[in-house]
């Protein structure tokens, strides 16, 4: 019967220990006030500069093949993609063509997703889906709502979640930099707990 108590707390424990660690990688991942606004101008600079490059489509569908727009949109591809088998490894690690999705074309390298959506439920799946399948959660909270910025960035009213496609791109170099900076800052916060 002893015994049976340690699995119990040893099993409560345990997702404690994992809602603290997804606290404290959310806490990083959030762009909000002038950290936001660096990070969605820059974001934009890359899409004109894309854009104008690549001029032979309109600006409409051009954004829809560099973006997975909206909750639905970016759970679809995410559930598309293979889950990885080892946690902490991104899908980035693993080449495109061994197994890290089913289809090139539906790899996301990271999810942009609004921290301040309401109602709650509507994007309470992705961080999960997507921490499955590798693929990184930046998440973006504005007072005036997160998602009218990640709306602005692709030219809609409202967006809550955009998944940034693996194509790349410029866009796709600006996010892997961004994406650096994050983990950087992580591997520091956990320097200093441990």
């Amino acid at each position: 019967m002893g015994k049976s108590k340690k699995k119990s707390k040893i099993l409560l424990d345990t997702p404690t220990s994992q809602r603290r660690r997804q606290q404290q990688n959310q806490s990083s991942n959030c762009f909000e006030g002038e950290r936001l606004l660096n990070l969605l101008k820059s974001i934009h600079r890359e899409i004109e500069t894309a854009n104008l490059s690549q001029r032979a489509l309109p600006e409409k569908v051009w954004i829809k093949q560099q973006f997975s727009i909206g909750v639905n949109d970016v759970t679809r591809v995410l559930e598309r993609m293979e889950p990885i088998s080892e946690p902490g490894k991104t899908t980035q690690d693993s080449p495109v063509g061994s197994g890290g999705c089913k289809d090139s074309s539906l790899q996301l390298q990271a999810v942009l997703l609004s921290s301040n959506c309401n109602p709650r439920w509507l994007a309470k799946h992705v961080p999960s889906l997507a921490s499955s399948r590798g693929v990184p959660l930046v998440f973006v909270k504005d007072k005036k709502g997160g998602s009218l910025a990640l709306g602005k960035l692709v030219q809609i009213k409202t967006a809550i979640a955009i998944g940034i496609k693996a194509k790349g791109s410029g866009i796709n170099k600006l996010v892997a930099e961004i994406l650096e900076k994050i983990e950087a800052v992580d591997d520091t916060e956990v320097r200093q707990v441990g």
